[in-house]
């Protein structure tokens, strides 16, 4: 027969064995307790040393990046000013260049008035240069057309920076504001008839060389008409033998003969026309630039007798 085991017996609560051991059990636990929470103590304290490093780190590296940053802003806040300054040097030496340039051309502009007005009144007393269609010029026109508005005012500006010159007026009455008044008003009136004059004298010199002109295109005319002359196709009539049928008295022995004769008449028939031609256009030319000249020189003179009229009605105000 099989053996039956006992069931186990539970230790009664008052064994004191049972409770040495449950002691003992207790206290091995408390112990490991303990152990796991000093490591954990330790490992604790351990990463938030190791956390603090990090953070000393992280604030050092910080504050050298925001040093770093403020030294890149100073060198490019430096070098943004050097740029900044050769800039404005770089501007400030085109304007004086341009303003020397400008000073120059209106010296040159002085000198050239000053000497029209020294010479003769009655002649043609200065030259309107033509400008030459070459390279220089296209580029110059150009440059002129690729200015901008900024450009030209700034030009404009410096023109008449030395061009206008301040009025030194201070402390002036009232009798010393009135004659600068009238000085300055006669200066307008000066330079205002300076520049119709010279208006006017470029329309007459628009049309010098007409006549130059004119005689050249007639002998070009003169020569072609001749060369298509001399190029024509001439026929010849058969040679007679013996006494030619109706010959005169005082004819040429061949029609070879009456042919140049005849040639020879048209050919100064032809140059008579030509001439005669070119001296009525010649004629005409002439008689339009005496008409032009006596209408120009009616209208200065009732343009003078104006100013004269308006010069006595402002003394006559005056007074």
């Amino acid at each position: 027969m099989p053996m039956c085991r006992k069931p186990p017996q539970t230790p009664a609560d008052d064994d004191p064995e049972f409770i040495k051991r449950q002691d003992q059990k207790r206290s091995d636990l408390d112990e490991q307790l303990k152990e796991y929470i000093n490591e954990w103590r330790k490992q604790r304290a351990k990463e938030e040393d190791e956390l603090k490093k990090l953070k000393e780190k992280q604030a050092k590296r910080k504050v050298s990046r925001a040093e770093e940053e403020q030294r890149m802003a100073q060198r490019k806040k430096e070098e943004e000013e050097r740029r900044q300054r050769e800039v404005e040097e770089k501007k400030q030496r085109e304007i004086e260049e341009k303003r020397q340039r400008l000073e120059e051309a209106e010296k040159k502009r002085q000198a050239m008035l000053q000497a029209m007005k020294d010479k003769d009144k009655k002649g043609p007393n200065f030259t309107i240069a033509k400008k030459d269609s070459g390279v220089l010029g296209l580029s110059s026109a150009a440059m002129e057309r690729n200015k901008t508005k900024e450009q030209l005012e700034e030009e404009k500006k410096i023109s008449l920076s030395f061009r206008i010159k301040p009025l030194a007026i201070e402390g002036f009455n009232e009798g010393k504001l009135r004659e600068k008044a009238q000085e300055l008003w006669e200066l307008i009136v000066k330079l205002e008839t300076e520049k119709y004059d010279l208006e006017e004298r470029q329309k007459r010199q628009d049309y010098d060389g007409w006549e130059e002109l004119g005689k050249e295109v007639n002998e070009k005319i003169w020569n072609e008409k001749k060369e298509q002359y001399d190029g024509r196709q001439k026929s010849k009539l058969p040679k007679w033998f013996g006494e030619r049928p109706g010959k005169k008295a005082g004819d040429p022995e061949t029609p070879e003969g009456e042919e140049d004769a005849k040639a020879d008449e048209d050919v100064l028939e032809d140059e008579d026309e030509v001439e005669e031609e070119v001296v009525e256009e010649e004629e005409a030319e002439e008689g339009e630039e005496e008409e032009e000249e006596e209408e120009e020189e009616e209208e200065e003179e009732e343009e003078e007798e104006e100013e004269e009229e308006e010069e006595e009605e402002e003394e006559e105000e005056e007074e």
